[in-house]
């Protein structure tokens, strides 16, 4: 019997180092979600359920002569592009004008177009949109960009992503 009672006290000991323990890795944790940020996915720019609604009805060019502001597609790996991908655009004025950051808008085009510029906000500046890791379906997606100069002269281009599966 006595060898019995010092088990339940070993057993005893063990269950309330595990409960004081579990307290203070609880207590860690909860400190730790708090102080810590959270981690971040990339970006994410087109979601499946935008890539799946039906294609634009008719085709836009984006070609023409103008005095204004230019848009650049910057490090685009000749089309082998695989999603979180490093989604870079460069903006040039002329002239002495300056780029207007806020006159930036990025859509996505479809049967019902997508406005992709709330999620490209953050990271537009008058130098361009430079998105690390931006999300994006794979299959061919074709976004508009259009801003104007502190001129007032606009600029659009049109272009296709096309992002392969992983």
């Amino acid at each position: 019997m006595h060898s019995l009672k010092f088990i339940w006290q070993s057993t005893g000991d063990i269950m309330s180092i595990l409960k004081r323990t579990s307290l203070w890795l609880g207590a860690f944790a909860l400190l730790a979600t708090a102080v810590c940020p959270p981690a971040k996915a990339g970006v994410v720019l087109i979601t499946q359920a935008e890539a799946n609604l039906p294609p634009p009805k008719i085709k836009v060019s984006s070609r023409a002569i103008t005095r204004g502001p230019r848009i650049e597609i910057a490090d685009i790996d000749d089309g082998k592009l695989h999603s979180p991908l490093h989604f870079k655009l460069k903006f040039h004025a002329y002239g002495g004008s300056k780029i207007d950051p806020t006159s930036v808008t990025v859509t996505y085009l479809r049967g019902s177009n997508v406005d992709l510029t709330p999620r490209v906000a953050p990271y537009v500046k008058a130098s361009g949109i430079d998105i690390p890791d931006a999300e994006v379906p794979a299959g061919e997606h074709a976004i508009r960009v259009e801003l104007k100069d502190s001129e007032g002269r606009t600029s659009q281009t049109n272009f296709i992503l096309a992002v392969a599966k992983n």
